[in-house]
């Protein structure tokens, strides 16, 4: 990963947000813990400093931080408040050295040594990475962590430590999931990391079991369901016991062709197979299911969903699945069913599309038209994803219980 791309995103006008509000916050405490200091004046330059920063005066109020250290040169607030202006107007040198005053005096200054990281990494100090990760581990101000996870992510990528930089970037996620910045550095790192351990794996056994899944499985991605299929059955003569490929075979095999009776047979074979060696799971029961709706099995497909939903409760394609075999004659339990789903997947378009035509058979027309609307919006959005999915050559994984784009929605 070239660092050019990071260095827009930490030159960013928002670093000097967080940097105003740490000023006000720190003055607001410097204020309080002033009242009892025996120094005379102290007090007085210190309100005189939160005026002018006020009035977007820093000069002014650096003056005044200078008069608080020439009564109290130990003062680390003031030290910690000059570094900060000194650090918005991107003197890192200048800020570093108030920085480190102030947490010597105060070494639990957590955003002061937040800040000291960042200059210690643009002035390529040695220190910069201690100091960021001890700051990142405690510091609760979001903007200013969602920052320095930024900065030791593009540190850990300057060192090249992969590993480093994929925990941190899902620490980040976690913190803010719709954060474009954040998103698109995960997924950066993540696909390198994913092509590294490849190229590891085909250094290390080119001719093993796992390297002939994880070729089925890009093929799979990239729609070539003929081709998986061909590499599955070579992991299988490698290793007839592979943990996951028997399942994994099968449901190429099912998307391959669905309506072919002997493809069903042979997906349910290996489905048999997938449950004595990786043991039965929902997922596994679905598919079951699924190729039981294929044979009109209704009530085995039924057995079988209800099966999944007793191994996992929280498995979307079994609450779809039972709810669409409840709903013509039980609507009122496929919304159970269907709001489940929902809140298991909040994006998933099907969810809310079943959802709203249980509604209007209960005759609950304003929230039917709700999930009408969610679904059109879902819908359209994912429409999106796949056109820039197709730019990439990439294919976009089905979600669970799709509608078919020929079954368009009733009008309201």
């Amino acid at each position: 990963m070239k660092q050019s791309h990071l260095g827009k995103l930490h030159e960013s006008a928002r670093l000097l947000v967080f940097v105003l509000a740490f000023l006000a916050g720190a003055l607001a405490v410097m204020a309080a813990q002033t009242g009892t200091s025996p120094l005379a004046g102290v007090r007085d330059h210190l309100q005189k400093a939160e005026a002018f920063l006020r009035a977007r005066d820093p000069d002014s109020a650096a003056k005044e931080f200078d008069a608080v250290l020439a009564l109290d040169p130990k003062n680390a607030e003031a030290h910690a408040n000059l570094g900060v202006i000194a650090f918005s107007r991107r003197d890192c040198e200048a800020a570093s050295q108030d920085f480190r005053k102030a947490l010597a005096v105060d070494p639990s200054l957590t955003k002061t040594q937040a800040l000291l990281g960042i200059c210690e990494k643009r002035l390529g100090e040695p220190s910069a990475r201690a100091t960021l990760e001890k700051a990142f581990a405690k510091l609760k101000d979001k903007p200013l962590r969602l920052q320095v996870g930024m900065e030791l992510a593009a540190l850990y990528d300057q060192q090249g430590d992969s590993g480093a930089m994929a925990s941190v970037m899902q620490r980040l996620v976690d913190l803010d999931p719709d954060n474009v910045d954040v998103l698109f550095m995960a997924q950066r790192v993540y696909n390198e990391l994913a092509d590294d351990t490849l190229n590891k794996l085909a250094i290390l056994a080119p001719g093993s079991a796992r390297m002939q899944q994880v070729i089925a499985e890009r093929l799979v991605n990239e729609g070539d369901m003929k081709g998986a299929i061909d590499h599955y059955r070579k992991a299988l003569q490698i290793d007839p016991r592979l943990p996951g490929v028997h399942f994994e075979l099968a449901e190429a095999i099912v998307q391959a062709s669905p309506a072919d009776s002997a493809a069903q047979a042979e997906a349910q074979k290996e489905l048999e197979v997938a449950v004595t060696v990786d043991g039965d799971s929902a997922k596994t029961e679905c598919e079951f299911a699924s190729i039981a709706l294929l044979q009109d099995q209704t009530a085995q497909a039924l057995a079988h969903y209800q099966r999944a939903f007793q191994l996992d409760p929280n498995e979307v394609e079994a609450q779809l699945g039972l709810a669409d075999l409840l709903l013509p004659d039980k609507p009122q339990e496929a919304v159970k069913y269907l709001r489940m789903a929902v809140q298991s997947d909040p994006l998933n378009s099907s969810a809310h599309y079943h959802l709203a035509q249980a509604y209007r058979r209960l005759q609950m027309t304003e929230a039917a038209q709700k999930e009408m609307h969610l679904f059109q919006e879902i819908k359209q959005t994912k429409h999106q994803i796949e056109a820039l999915y197709q730019q990439m050559n990439k294919q976009v994984k089905p979600e669970a219980g799709q509608v078919p784009d020929n079954d368009l929605p009733e009008k309201q």
